[in-house]
């Protein structure tokens, strides 16, 4: 039969006719439900880019967000997290931007999570910038490294930019944000408002020449601040989950903490 294939499509080689059909008779052996996680793994972007939907949250998707944010920062910089419940009181405050609260489902499954909030930059002579913020931001953890964040967030930037903000500002770990275009805040002056330079606050234009020329202090929305107390409470709500202390965890105090000279 692959001879017979080989007839009809002479580009493709033998030997990757006779891979494919000897994958085909072996993942009907091994794997019979097509559907299985281990499936879409086994064959990446052939199978899991088919049925991606990018699309705004919506009230019954607040719990399964609020569950794969806590699934996916469960003891990652701290024992436990805190980010569902960053997510579940985000969306009643004002600098929350509905718009670009997006979802990123596979064959109608929601398997990730955007949220930005407003917030400012602002100059020595008080000229002040608005711009944008995202986080929390996060992808299953059965899904994560396959490709989906990145979509996510580069369609979450691109809207972003649609509605007219010129900046985005983050703080997050430059090996996961340089690859989608963000840079260091040194490359646009914009400092902290303590006029420090994180190592972890990072910037990205979305409109050419947005920060040139000035020097800039970055403030967060109020909307970020909220009670640890207020977040265990609301963490009772979710099934139980062991926190403990692991790597990942010393890795975030010491980025954290790190400011550029």
């Amino acid at each position: 039969f692959a001879l017979y294939v080989s007839a009809l499509f002479p580009s493709f080689s033998h030997t990757f006719i006779i891979t494919f059909f000897w994958l085909n008779f072996s993942l009907k052996i091994f794997i019979p439900n097509k559907s299985s996680p281990e499936l879409q793994f086994f064959l990446g972007d052939l199978i899991l880019t088919t049925n991606i939907t990018i699309r705004t949250e919506q009230p019954s998707d607040y719990r399964t967000v609020e569950t794969i944010h806590r699934n996916a920062f469960w003891n990652l910089y701290v024992p436990g997290a805190d980010e569902h419940y960053i997510a579940h009181i985000l969306r009643d405050h004002a600098d929350f931007i509905p718009e670009l609260d997006l979802v990123i489902t596979l064959s109608g499954q929601i398997i990730g999570n955007i949220m930005y909030t407003k917030s400012k930059l602002v100059t020595a002579t008080g000229l002040e910038k608005p711009i944008v913020t995202f986080g929390p931001v996060s992808i299953t953890p059965a899904y994560q490294r396959r490709g989906f964040g990145k979509q996510l967030i580069e369609a979450s930037m691109q809207q972003a930019a649609d509605l007219g903000y010129g900046a985005i500002v983050i703080f997050g770990d430059p090996d996961n944000y340089v690859a989608r275009g963000f840079q260091s805040c040194q490359k646009f002056n914009v400092w902290a408002a303590d006029n420090t330079q994180p190592t972890a606050m990072l910037v990205k234009e979305l409109q050419p020449q947005t920060l040139a020329g000035q020097k800039w202090f970055y403030h967060e929305s109020p909307a970020m601040t909220y009670d640890p107390a207020d977040a265990r409470k609301f963490d009772e709500g979710f099934p139980e989950k062991a926190k403990h202390h692991q790597a990942s965890q010393e890795a975030f105090y010491i980025l954290s903490h790190s400011i550029l000279k």
